[in-house]
């Protein structure tokens, strides 16, 4: 029997966190979730199982939408907060979306912004 395309999305984030736990060495995760209008992303401690920031395109009173550039908003604010914590170095989660477009664009904002992963 054929998987959906969002069971396959989520084998395939399944196996992405493997990876990224056995590589980890206890740095927080940089996770990304991409839906049609809009992307968010967090940093979370999987050793507490605590969300240590977020940030998405929902935020400030304009709607950014759901482009590389409202992509790269996300990336700045998360990499600018995570800092503010006191985290630099996480582990980029893709969960289980292509290293291309609107993820891409979040993650190489984030390391713009600071973040080192």
């Amino acid at each position: 029997m054929a998987l959906s395309p969002r069971e396959q999305l989520a084998r395939r984030a399944q196996r992405n966190r493997t990876r990224l736990k056995s590589l980890s060495n206890g740095r927080p995760r940089l996770s990304v979730f991409r839906s049609d209008k809009n992307i968010y992303a967090q940093v979370i401690d999987d050793q507490s199982g605590v969300t240590i920031v977020a940030a998405s395109s929902l935020e400030g009173g304009k709607k950014q939408g759901s482009n590389a550039a409202a992509a790269s908003e996300v990336g700045k604010l998360v990499a600018q907060r995570a800092i503010e914590k006191g985290v630099k170095d996480v582990v980029f989660d893709r969960g289980g979306y292509i290293y291309h477009g609107r993820v891409k664009a979040l993650a190489e904002a984030a390391r713009e912004a600071g973040l080192n992963f």
